[in-house]
């Protein structure tokens, strides 16, 4: 049953290595390499975002690639989508520069 509160953030968003076609939906100058899951609710904690440990999976198969296990997070619904995607995103780069 489709859930209207919540959007569904997968970790197949930010990486770099797919196209948009695969399932990237940020551009290229704020994905990253491979991200982990960590990484990914690091930046929403770090955002503030509302979510809990049981709106997380690491274990789900992104749609479009099957084939790999990726994850997710599901966070209420507050703002659009991509506004949220692309801030997630800038988040992680700038926590993967950080480290670097």
């Amino acid at each position: 049953m489709k859930d209207y509160d919540h959007q569904i953030v997968w970790l197949d968003y930010f990486n770099k290595n797919l196209s948009r076609k695969k399932g990237r939906k940020v551009s290229k100058n704020i994905s990253v390499y491979d991200p982990t899951m960590q990484e990914l609710i690091g930046a929403s904690e770090t955002l503030e975002l509302d979510f809990s440990e049981e709106d997380t999976n690491n274990q789900a198969r992104y749609p479009r690639r099957a084939f790999v296990k990726s994850g997710y997070i599901m966070i209420s619904k507050k703002e659009k989508k991509t506004t949220v995607v692309n801030q997630i995103a800038k988040k992680m780069f700038e926590t993967r520069q950080q480290k670097h």
